[in-house]
């Protein structure tokens, strides 16, 4: 039995109020709102979050690939996966491997995955950030996130939470939406003509994934339809024959669209919702149809989420659309008058893997003190070599002093740097993001989260920073 061995999906801490673009352009926006990366994520960043969460939700899983999937990488030629690869501190026979370019390739490297029996444990991550021109359909529906499933056989120490049963692809060269290389912005076809396709062609894919697992539409209990093209999706959805109450929040009311990553997000949400014994399907909508159908395991009732995709939601703070348009690059600010970063050298990131992407530093075997960044000499009675590593990207910490900074160079002034305790030891000065500057406090708890410094010649500078625990919500 091949399937989910856990699933987790991230969704930025920001939120875009939709009814916040007519006031400025006097047209667009809409009802509702969209998730936003922070000017610090990209979809390597995303990625790595909700891959942190799917893993912690089944402590000590061995992982035999890593795939990625987005249609808006960071890098092209470089293979983003790597570095998603070194966040997790996974070892090198680990291979890692990107699946992008096209808002398909998230629901593709899915069913890959899922189809492969008896190819082991692979981490399937997809990520996805949207853009659009201001006041166009694609700013407002649109949306940011990421997904991770661990997709195994079934064990005994990884059990099956969802078994997959079997699902459809139905494939069609038509254009309905597109963008060249270097454009920021698609372009989209008449929407008529993309509905009528997108109609034909899921109706097809749905009845030939129920053949292909011996069900009729009445025995399932949850699906979620999912596609760019909203009037398709909603259409689709009408004709799908399930009984009232079957058909799921698709989430873009209050994330958004978000591409590539959203066959997973709804497929998270609609696991984290489910009992066991429930059969849960997927439809999604690019240059076809992919069809995917589960039924949950016993095994559903002792796994947990880390961090539920409707607590992260119902945790998010909103974004003035002025600096939502400043993090996507439309407007350019005043930036602060000192000179612009200077790029990171690859050699010495190369050298620093472990630090740079694991955050793990040293602990002194006779002392246990504790070294961040890692030290070849202890703190502690000068002891040379006599260290073990120590890694605390997962622990918690308290702010023990900080400062609002607004004279470094900063893509979103002003800068919140804080010195921080990690529990089980070890100090370090970090920057604090997802946070207002008017409520950081001394003794605040904060969580680890792997986010971009900067950007200089093309090179993307990730690092570690510290965001806020919030109770009743995300973190």
């Amino acid at each position: 039995m091949r399937g989910i061995v856990s699933i987790a999906g991230y969704v930025p801490y920001r939120r875009l109020q939709r009814s916040a673009v007519a006031p400025l352009f006097g047209s667009g926006g809409g009802k509702g709102t969209r998730s936003v990366a922070s000017h610090d994520e990209d979809t390597t960043t995303m990625g790595v979050e909700a891959a942190r969460l799917a893993l912690r939700s089944v402590p000590g899983a061995a992982v035999e690939s890593l795939w990625f999937a987005t249609a808006t990488p960071a890098y092209l030629d470089k293979t983003n996966a790597t570095t998603v690869h070194a966040a997790l501190r996974q070892p090198g026979h680990v291979a890692a491997f990107d699946f992008g370019g096209a808002l398909r390739s998230g629901a593709g490297a899915l069913r890959t995955g899922l189809s492969a029996a008896g190819t082991g444990t692979t981490l399937v991550v997809l990520s996805d950030r949207r853009d659009g021109l201001p006041t166009s359909v694609d700013e407002a529906s649109g949306g940011d996130g990421a997904a991770a499933v661990l997709i195994g056989d079934d064990t005994p120490g990884t059990p099956v939470i969802a078994e997959y049963l079997g699902g459809a692809s139905v494939s069609d060269e038509f254009l309905d939406r597109w963008r060249t290389p270097g454009d920021r912005r698609s372009k989209v076809w008449e929407e008529r003509f993309g509905e009528t396709r997108y109609l034909s062609l899921g109706s097809e894919a749905w009845e030939s994934a129920l053949k292909s697992v011996g069900m009729s539409a009445e025995q399932v209990d949850r699906v979620a339809v999912t596609g760019m093209h909203g009037r398709a999706v909603k259409a689709l959805a009408r004709t799908l024959g399930v009984r009232d109450g079957v058909l799921a929040d698709d989430l873009t009311t209050t994330v958004g669209q978000t591409g590539a990553a959203h066959p997973g997000l709804v497929l998270a949400s609609l696991v984290e919702q489910a009992g066991p014994g429930q059969v849960l399907a997927v439809v999604a909508l690019a240059d076809g149809a992919d069809v995917l159908v589960f039924r949950t395991t016993e095994a559903r009732s002792a796994w947990s989420a880390t961090e539920p995709v409707a607590d992260q939601i119902a945790g998010a703070a909103d974004v003035p659309y002025g600096t939502f348009l400043s993090w996507r690059g439309m407007v350019t600010p005043e930036p602060p008058r000192r000179p612009e970063p200077a790029r990171v050298s690859s050699t010495a990131a190369w050298r620093n893997e472990e630090w740079k992407y694991g955050f793990v530093g040293s602990e002194d075997r006779t002392s246990g003190a504790v070294h961040l960044p890692p030290s070849r000499v202890s703190m502690k009675g000068g002891a040379v070599d006599e260290m073990d590593p120590v890694a605390r990207a997962d622990s918690e910490a308290t702010i023990a002093t900080y400062t609002i900074d607004h004279l470094s160079y900063s893509a979103s002034p002003p800068i919140v740097f804080a010195i921080v305790d990690f529990d089980g030891g070890g100090r370090f000065p970090l920057e604090l993001t997802d946070v207002d500057p008017t409520t950081v406090g001394i003794g605040d708890k904060v969580v680890m989260t792997f986010r971009k410094l900067y950007t200089a010649d093309g090179i993307h500078d990730y690092f570690w920073k510290a965001k806020p625990v919030r109770s009743g919500g995300a973190s």
